[in-house]
């Protein structure tokens, strides 16, 4: 037994693919009829099964529907993506995956994610690039020499801003791009690879989860459930607040025991590979000098370009990709890089994080096959069926793990709001809740299951960091389990307080 190893990132979503593919054979196929805002025309789309239809883009259509959400929303641009009919479910033929759609699932995915994908090589790149200059090495010995006594600042300012970002603007997939600057960091603060990680992970999944302005999540759920994204703004502000505190008490207290003796680490046998693969900052003998200070302030750039670009300007993977591989060309020129030294360097950092780049791919190729299965509007189906006749705490506290349940097969936040709030929020109604409370187990039924999702970010995330998902789980349920609790405890003070 001591011999069987835990299966690699790939290989535990070609599993899950297997699964769902056999899903694919037992759970009905079904659909919802989808409604859809065409700004040329200022008219709806209705798509009956593969019937389509042009009907007039009024508040008297959308009441007809049963659909309670305000014309503005979808003329204003808010609501821009297909959303479900209420009370349209139709059962269909079967659909099953076949053997043949298994195996062309992760292609499809990959060609689906290819944005991402190339994001993600590019930041190889520049990362191979920036060890190359030694800038790394140089800045980090300096910060590890500036924090010496003070290293839980690095635990508490991380996990806090990325919290920030998660919650304001969904900083999410865009954190794959801190790893491999952090890690250096955290092991040159004598703490080990699962701190970064969770400082970084756990930072994003907690801001998200509990999403001030997010228009990623909150507001276009808010827009589908026909109310105000304000509406229960407080509430999930106080949320963020004691989920952070939960999250930082909870990582300091692991990174202290590790600092103090390293042999506590979760991953304390891969201690001398990890450090080796990702340097050991403390003993190198570079100098940070004005040549390599220029360097971390051109790569640190990056980053703040993209943030803002992300959250300002509307941009997404292309603009992302673009500013990184900028970048790096910028560094390569102040480095004095020959250009056959500069692209063998390039292509050598994107080449390690390729298998990175694959397990983004084939976690896509697992939504491919619920897709063309037909299995998710039927799950959504009997989940809002399944609720019917509870006591507003008991439903409430079912919807947030019904939520976490439906995040498996849709782990997109905004793709969950626009196919279940046209259908979840009305139910809120019957138990004489406000749709708020839907708006919010929506919420933190998804980041909850965010912790450990392997059809989201953390596959990907954790292999970037070289730790095995197992490793994470035991790391991470235990603050899982905290924060339900927490969040059970929020969600049944809200309804009946």
């Amino acid at each position: 037994m001591k011999n069987i190893k835990f299966p690699t990132p790939h290989t535990i979503l070609l599993l899950i693919a297997g699964f769902v593919a056999i899903l694919t054979w037992l759970v009905p196929a079904g659909k919802f009829d989808t409604l859809q805002y065409q700004k040329s025309s200022n008219s709806f789309t209705y798509l009956h099964l593969e019937e389509e239809k042009i009907i007039a883009a009024s508040q008297e259509t959308l009441e007809s529907l049963g659909i309670k959400i305000p014309l503005d929303k979808f003329t204003n641009g808010d609501i821009s993506k297909p959303i479900s009919v209420p009370g349209t479910y139709t059962q269909l033929d079967a659909k099953p995956q076949g053997f043949l759609d298994f195996f062309k699932s992760p292609i499809k995915g990959i060609i689906q994610s290819s944005d991402i994908i190339l994001f993600v090589l590019i930041l190889g790149g520049i990362i191979g690039i920036m060890n190359f200059t030694g800038a790394f090495d140089a800045g980090i010995a300096w910060l590890a020499k500036t924090l010496k006594g003070k290293e839980y600042w690095l635990i508490f300012v991380v996990t806090t801003l990325i919290a920030a970002g998660g919650t304001t603007f969904g900083l999410a997939e865009e954190t794959i791009a801190f790893y491999p600057i952090l890690i250096p960091i955290f092991l040159a603060a004598k703490y080990d690879a699962i701190v970064a990680l969770a400082c970084v992970y756990i930072g994003s999944s907690i801001g998200t989860m509990c999403s001030t302005v997010n228009p990623f999540s909150v507001i276009i759920a808010s827009d589908a459930a026909g109310i105000n994204w304000t509406t229960g703004f407080t509430g999930r502000l106080l949320m963020l607040i004691g989920g952070i505190i939960i999250c930082v008490i909870y990582i300091l207290r692991y990174a202290n025991k590790v600092q103090k003796d390293p042999s506590k680490s979760i991953i304390y046998d891969q201690k001398e590979m990890i450090e080796n693969l990702f340097g050991n900052a403390t003993s190198n003998t570079h100098t940070l000098t004005g040549r390599l200070r220029i360097i971390l302030t051109i790569f640190a750039l990056c980053f703040v370009i993209m943030i803002y670009g992300v959250s300002r300007l509307g941009w997404w993977f292309e603009e992302m990709t673009v500013v990184f591989l900028i970048g790096a060309i910028l560094i390569g020129f102040l480095a004095k890089m020959k250009e056959e030294n500069f692209v063998t360097t390039f292509i050598k950092g994107a080449n390690d994080l390729l298998g990175v780049a694959f397990i983004i791919g084939i976690a896509r190729g697992v939504s491919v096959l619920m897709e063309q299965g037909l299995i998710s509007d039927t799950i959504l189906q009997h989940a809002s069926e399944f609720t019917t006749g509870m006591s507003k705490g008991v439903f409430t506290n079912v919807m947030l793990f019904i939520y976490s349940g439906l995040s498996f097969f849709i782990p997109s936040s905004s793709g969950m709001a626009v196919l279940t709030m046209p259908i979840m929020s009305p139910l809120a109604d019957t138990v004489g809740i406000g749709r708020e409370v839907i708006v919010n187990a929506y919420q933190y039924g998804m980041g909850l299951f965010a912790f450990i999702n392997p059809t989201g970010l953390i596959l990907a995330s954790l292999a970037i960091v070289k730790v095995g998902y197992d490793k994470w789980l035991k790391f991470v349920i235990p603050l899982v389990i905290i924060l339900t609790v927490f969040t059970m405890i929020v969600l049944t003070i809200q309804v009946y307080f």
